[in-house]
């Protein structure tokens, strides 16, 4: 058994979440009367997942703000302006996508019981009301605004604690991180639940009913990653953007994809950023924050179901409102990870900017649950090796700015 599990890990992570993908498939067509059983696996990887991340991002960000040293110069400020101009740009990119393919929608009864936030206004406030939350509640409701304010006033209070705190602070960090790395690596296992209950729920034909949509969704997404994002590292750095952008989206963009947690999906951020050789200093902030704000995949949800949804009723659209769904889309994304439910919910509020009522555009969220499978799996990709890439052209322009 030690040697069959022993030559199991030595595959390649990617190529056993492919046979775990073609074995689920497989089992989904063949034998679709036992989908609670198969599907308990995919059940229990995602529950696995929700249980660590948020601790995870509590420590790291503590840990990474507790041990800098004084006077170390960070790249944050170059970091966070990239992470607002990618995600407006992720929604102006699906905006124009949606113009230019447009999408209609056969509208079905909701398929969810859910409560969206009522305008822009309500999803601002609750980002509010998330940010001084109690600690513990944050944590058990996976409130990541929350999470994260928390970790960054208890990591500035410890930066003057002893050695002592600061070696239990990285120890306790280093043992979710690797806890988080158990969990992944049975990833394969959980997606072969996961694809099972897919296929034997919906059908392959639920998929195959909204291609157009996803074309949209995916095409958009992956010209943010091989167009949009390289041109801003270009621009930063001044150097051929590929070789990152490529690197981050095979180590990083992958396992994202099959995970479909960006928290989850830090660890193996950090040792990307590691690879690349960055500062750890920026890098142990930038990475858990990128995680939590910088959403271009989400600001790409929410354009174009809304624009599908306005297309569907014959809704006419004038560039000034265009430009208002950007902001919104942009700002919306940026707290989807503080709202049950992510970017998918907060549709309805894009959708109040052109009149359209809570009951279709909760049709829409019904039909973002079902193509979900590809649609948040693509999203996540984008999200989180879009944090790597930024955190590094930050580092290289730096680099490239001192060598002058």
């Amino acid at each position: 058994m030690k040697n069959l599990v022993s030559r199991w890990n030595q595959i390649n992570l990617v190529n056993r979440i492919i046979i775990g993908i073609i074995i689920g498939g497989i089992l989904a067509i063949t034998i679709p009367e036992q989908a609670s059983g198969i599907s308990m696996l995919g059940t229990l990887f995602v529950s696995a997942l929700k249980a660590v991340a948020p601790v995870l991002v509590l420590f790291l960000v503590i840990n990474a703000l507790a041990g800098q040293k004084e006077g170390n110069q960070t790249n944050m400020k170059s970091i966070l302006i990239l992470y607002a101009i990618g995600t407006f740009l992720a929604g102006f990119v699906a905006v124009v996508a949606s113009y230019i393919f447009p999408v209609t929608l056969t509208l079905k009864e909701s398929a969810k019981e859910i409560a969206p936030p009522s305008g822009i206004g309500e999803v601002l406030e609750k980002l509010v009301y998330n940010i001084v939350t109690n600690p513990v509640t944050a944590i058990m409701d996976a409130n990541y605004i929350g999470i994260l304010a928390w970790a960054v006033v208890l990591g500035i209070a410890l930066k003057k604690s002893s050695a002592t705190t600061k070696n239990v602070l990285e120890n306790i960090s280093d043992a979710i991180t690797k806890v988080v790395q158990w969990v992944i690596n049975l990833a394969p296992f959980g997606i072969l639940g996961l694809v099972f209950d897919a296929i034997a729920t919906n059908g392959l034909s639920a998929l195959s009913e909204y291609g157009r949509l996803l074309l949209v969704l995916v095409g958009s997404m992956l010209f943010i990653a091989l167009i949009v994002n390289p041109l801003l590292v270009f621009i930063y750095t001044r150097k051929n953007p590929y070789p990152l952008v490529l690197t981050c989206l095979k180590d990083s963009g992958i396992t994202a994809f099959f995970t479909r947690s960006s928290a989850a999906n830090i660890p193996v951020n950090i040792k990307l950023c590691e690879k690349l050789g960055l500062d750890k200093d920026t890098y142990s902030v930038s990475i858990p924050l990128g995680a939590t704000i910088n959403m271009a995949g989400a600001a790409v949800t929410i354009s174009v179901l809304t624009l599908a949804a306005v297309h569907t009723l014959g809704i006419e659209v004038d560039f000034a409102t265009a430009v208002i769904l950007m902001v919104v889309s942009a700002v919306s994304a940026a707290g989807a990870s503080g709202i049950a439910g992510g970017s998918l919910l907060l549709i309805p509020v894009a959708c109040s900017l052109f009149g359209i009522s809570d009951d279709v555009a909760m049709q829409v969220v019904a039909i973002g649950f079902i193509i979900g499978v590809v649609q948040d799996s693509c999203e996540t990709a984008l999200n989180s090796s879009s944090d790597v890439v930024f955190t590094a052209a930050a580092e290289q322009a730096k680099a490239r700015k001192n060598n002058r």
